[in-house]
């Protein structure tokens, strides 16, 4: 017998996994490429693996550098994520807090007078 929705079934299926597998290989590449602990001819060496033998140099890397492959994406959101702060932080310049707490160590320091103080901190207050 004929089951032509079965049929359909089994081509989504190999279609899905393939996709996957399409996934996987580019989230390899591009884990192999970002990677600066690797040296060139290593970089080469998994390339090569990988279209001579796909599905075998795949599951290798993920066998051999999988574990690393979280961790190093981490560190490279976390360093996206800092570059982000620092520069909202530059670009919206000092803060109240930052300005007072100058102007208190001004005043600690004797470098301005208690008027001085006062007067600059209900300018950055106001």
């Amino acid at each position: 017998m004929d089951h032509p929705l079965l049929n359909a079934f089994w081509i989504m299926l190999w279609f899905f996994i393939w996709i996957m597998w399409l996934i996987l290989l580019f989230r390899v590449v591009v884990d192999l490429f970002s990677d600066h602990s690797l040296s060139g001819w290593a970089k080469a060496g998994w390339l090569i693996a990988l279209i001579v033998l796909p599905y075998i140099g795949v599951f290798a890397y993920l066998i051999a550098r999988g574990a690393t492959m979280g961790r190093r994406e981490q560190e490279k959101a976390e360093a996206s994520e800092q570059a982000f702060r620092d520069y909202v932080r530059d670009a919206a310049g000092p803060s109240q807090a930052d300005e007072l707490a100058k102007l208190a160590s001004l005043k600690a320091d004797g470098t301005i007078s208690e008027r001085e103080f006062e007067q600059a901190k209900s300018k950055i207050l106001a």
